[in-house]
């Protein structure tokens, strides 16, 4: 009888084999660890109100003492009054200027709005994020695994000078040893064992495709570029979905077209970005035109950048930060080792974080835990609102303090109303900030 391991179901059958594991990494360098550091951590970076706070109260509190004192010894020695009267005065007015309602509730605020987001599977690696969110002028989006669930299946064989069977046959040996989506759809619908006999020299060419050698004939598998580079004519697909171009020994033998499927909130989630006021939405892709077109209709986007490699989308983001029109931040949103660049350059880089890559993760700004695009324009609601509370804040604080100094300066007010406007106004302005998290 197997042995009992938890969280597996065992089986009276006989143990007929050996199951090596091989442990590449630590429990504190795993995803699990990675992500609740970036919620410990999530607060180390602050907001220029966060920091406009700590320097006012570093330069208020100095000045309020020696207000304070002021208060308490220039009267009395100008007008002669009475020395207990005015003291009073001056203790008043020192308990109720405590900056407590502004430097607990407006970091409370923010960690509140990360709180919130958590809760709804949206991590912030800083509360800077937090406050540039709150304008957003460009989203950019990659489209593989980002907009489309990232499942490839063959949707077309185009044969030219080889038979359907046998292009299938050459694609799928040539994509046996690659680990990409696109390549694992093809060796799925071969669907045979792969002979290692029969290919040898595989080279895969950076953002073309791969070249081999297949029974003993020249083999290129891959997109346009590389048949041009081939000297291989051929000819142009223009059918939407990812096209692969197959030649063997020198000749077109035809194509072979692999689609994907848009996740099911995609759509909503351009929508709700126009809702929030977003002015521009790009679709930001390696794919052919056609297909990045197809995709960009069907979701309304309004503009395509396609055939890109890694640092041509580099580029195009740069191009996008460049043609702003004011100080809405550009963000944009991948989940591939070759978005990982993109994300770092953006303004806000967004990662899907349940099926991205470990470098786009790391990139990111924002990690989206389950993969929804539509999270993008709840985060943009959670930025917002915690960015009005903040303001809210400020406000009753500044105002509620200002009322309550001016009353303390003309004995109006005893010690009791001095510890509201501090002690009061502090657990308005805290109750206010909790308002986030419902």
């Amino acid at each position: 009888r197997s042995p009992t391991v938890t969280g597996v179901q065992t089986c009276a059958l006989p143990i007929c084999g050996v199951i090596r594991v091989r442990v590449v990494r630590r429990f504190a360098e795993s995803a699990v660890m990675r992500i609740l550091n970036l919620v410990e951590n999530a607060t180390a970076k602050k907001t220029k109100t966060e920091r406009f706070i700590t320097r006012f109260a570093k330069i208020y509190t100095p000045a309020v003492i020696a207000a304070a004192a002021l208060l308490a010894i220039v009267p009395p020695l100008v007008t002669g009054a009475d020395w207990t009267v005015w003291v009073r005065r001056s203790f008043v007015f020192l308990v109720t200027s405590c900056p407590c309602a502004l430097v607990i509730s407006i970091p409370l605020s923010y960690f509140a709005g990360i709180g919130k987001a958590s809760a709804n599977g949206i991590l912030f690696k800083g509360t800077t994020y937090l406050e540039l969110l709150r304008n957003i002028e460009t989203v950019a989006f990659d489209k593989t695994g980002t907009l489309t669930r990232g499942f490839f299946t063959v949707t077309g064989i185009l044969p030219a000078a080889l038979s359907e069977d046998a292009l299938l046959e050459a694609a799928a040996y040539a994509e046996s040893e690659s680990t990409h989506p696109i390549a694992r759809s093809i060796v799925n619908a071969f669907g045979n064992p792969i002979e290692r006999g029969r290919i040898s020299g595989i080279h895969e060419v950076a953002g073309q495709g791969i070249l081999a050698v297949f029974d003993g004939k020249r083999l290129a598998v891959g997109n346009d570029r590389l048949l041009i580079a081939e000297g291989i004519a051929f000819e142009p697909s223009a059918r939407p979905g990812t096209v692969v171009y197959v030649a063997l020994d020198g000749r077109f033998g035809g194509t072979i077209v692999v689609g994907d499927r848009l996740k099911s909130d995609s759509a909503a989630a351009i929508a709700a970005l126009k809702g929030c006021g977003v002015r521009r939405t790009a679709l930001v892709t390696g794919d052919n035109r056609a297909t990045a077109e197809a995709f960009a209709s069907e979701l309304g986007i309004s503009e395509v950048y396609c055939e890109l490699l890694p640092d041509r989308k580099v580029e195009v983001v740069e191009t996008l930060i460049q043609e702003k029109a004011g100080p809405g931040a550009v963000v944009f949103v991948g989940d591939g080792i070759n978005d990982a660049p993109v994300l770092a350059r953006a303004d806000i880089g967004v990662a899907m974080g349940g099926a991205g890559s470990e470098a786009a993760i790391e990139a990111a700004d924002i990690v989206i835990l389950k993969d929804e695009p539509s999270k993008i324009a709840e985060a943009i609601r959670i930025a917002r609102r915690t960015d009005g509370i903040v303001r809210q804040n400020v406000i009753f604080s500044l105002a509620g303090k200002a009322v309550f100094l001016i009353l303390g300066m003309l004995g109006l007010t005893g010690m009791w109303q001095a510890v509201f406007a501090d002690v009061g106004i502090m657990l308005i302005a805290v109750l206010n900030a909790m308002r986030i998290l419902r």
